[in-house]
């Protein structure tokens, strides 16, 4: 029977051969070209299709890249190989973009994240901060001294030595520059990782107050225009100081505060939240009678607080004494979360309208958790990314999820969010958490005392193989 619906026929015109080490190949123009107009192979495309072109590269790579530009994906022969070396001869063949979207892992679920990998500094390796960068999936770690840099694919990019002994805080604020602080010297620094060199400085200074002395950096976030830091001194009078990117001098002074009292405590974590134009800080310290804290949204335009909540002192009356441990933003949903130090509740507020008493707390479905709570011992970690809040206890790793279709899912309610394990048994084991942070897909995780950052993926993807 006739083929109603043949397929173009490929003339001889169309062809075109390649002899890349040795190995003949032959494909289409169309296929050349679809890398792009700038690329290598886009280029060979144009020559005569007779007069193969030699080509020293590894013809067994070779063959996996023109597979890609075929298919749109990578045949399972790439597992031969590291992901390094198909991004070497993707970036010599100009095709590096295709690659790395077949590379990319599949949208950062959860309840399906499995630990893929290790990433270790070469020296210091108990990370004391870091920070995962969501538009170029890039990884900024400080450890010890020194600032270490990881591209997209988790390589080694580059690694800084500082004037500092001991980075505890650092925010990537351009795309070579750092900014960092430590909590056993002066200032908030900024370095520039492709150099290697400190590029600018902001002390806190006041020379009509002499108790504004070595006033070190606690907190860092940023917005667009804009970096914003913590700073005490050493008796506990503290501020935060608004910084312009572009000529990196402080611009403002908000929130200054006296530090004696757990409601004027220096901020231990800044988020800025860009679509309502506010800065929340927060602090939480532990004491003999338990935990206590703050949350405080500022206005940087005109510094005034815009809204607060002290713990112990707001809340339900049946809450009264069970101070949260941790508190976060979801970026996505403009919403508050915090987890409290007694009982392990998690507790949202919608932060477009918050109030006195703003917190739901969140109710368990899941029956083979609904035993699972806290310790009474507060060491709780909560990060909110992808509309979904992970949550540290002790060792174990867990994750709140959105429950799609329920009764008014836009409205913050008892039922909204359904937990679930993300890590297995063994995982909890390996120690305390003490950081969760969200980049690109991939969710990074530290330990006390433990070398590296963990990296969890939803699934893996061909090609990927562990970076120890």
């Amino acid at each position: 029977m006739e083929d109603k619906n043949p397929e173009p026929s490929t003339t001889a015109n169309d062809r075109i051969k390649l002899n890349v080490g040795g190995k003949l190949f032959e494909t289409t123009v169309s296929t050349l070209r679809s890398g792009g107009s700038d690329s290598l192979l886009s280029a060979l495309s144009n020559r005569p299709a007779n007069d193969p072109v030699f080509i020293d590269r590894d013809p067994e790579i070779f063959s996996v890249l023109l597979s890609l530009l075929r298919s749109n994906r990578l045949p399972s022969t790439a597992k031969r190989f590291s992901n390094q070396e198909l991004i070497d001869e993707a970036l010599y063949f100009g095709i590096e973009s295709h690659l790395r979207s077949a590379l990319a892992p599949i949208p950062l679920n959860g309840i399906d994240s499995t630990l893929l990998s290790t990433v270790k500094p070469s020296s210091d390796g108990v990370v004391s901060d870091f920070h995962a960068v969501d538009g170029d999936e890039s990884l900024w770690v400080a450890h010890g001294g020194q600032i270490s840099v990881y591209d997209w694919n988790l390589s080694h990019v580059a690694t800084v030595r500082t004037h500092l002994d001991f980075i505890s805080s650092i925010k990537r604020i351009r795309p070579d520059v750092a900014a960092v602080g430590s909590l056993y010297g002066s200032g908030l620094h900024f370095y520039n990782v492709a150099n290697g060199r400190r590029v600018s400085s902001a002390e806190w200074v006041d020379t009509s107050d002499v108790r504004i002395h070595k006033a070190r950096v606690h907190a860092i976030a940023d917005s667009e225009g804009s970096v914003f830091a913590s700073y005490d001194c050493h008796h506990g009078e503290n501020c935060v100081l608004m910084i312009d990117k572009s000529t990196m001098e402080i611009s403002s002074e908000i929130g200054r505060m006296s530090g004696n009292s757990s409601k004027n405590m220096v901020p231990t974590k800044l988020t800025y939240v860009s679509e309502m134009g506010v800065l929340v800080g927060s602090s939480v310290m532990s004491g003999a009678f338990g935990y206590s804290g703050y949350v405080r949204l500022w206005d940087p335009r005109t510094r005034d607080v815009v809204w607060e909540m002290n713990d112990p002192g707001s809340g339900r009356s049946s809450r009264f004494g069970d101070s949260f441990a941790d508190v976060d933003v979801d970026l996505d949903e403009l919403r508050l979360f915090k987890i409290c130090s007694k009982s392990g509740d998690l507790a949202v507020a919608d932060m477009r309208k918050l109030s006195d008493d703003p917190w739901v707390y969140l109710k368990e479905k899941n029956p083979s958790m609904r035993n699972v709570g806290g310790n009474g011992g507060g060491n709780f970690v909560i990060h909110c990314y992808r509309k979904q809040a992970f949550v540290g206890r002790e060792g174990e790793l867990e994750v709140w999820s959105r429950v799609e279709g329920s009764e008014n899912e836009g409205i913050a309610n008892e039922g909204l969010y359904r937990r679930n394990y993300v890590d297995k048994v063994e995982d909890s084991g390996r120690g305390i958490i003490k950081k969760i942070e969200g980049g690109g897909d991939r969710l990074f995780v530290t330990r006390e005392n433990v070398e590296g950052i963990e990296v969890w993926q939803s699934s893996y993807n061909s090609g990927v193989v562990s970076v120890l």
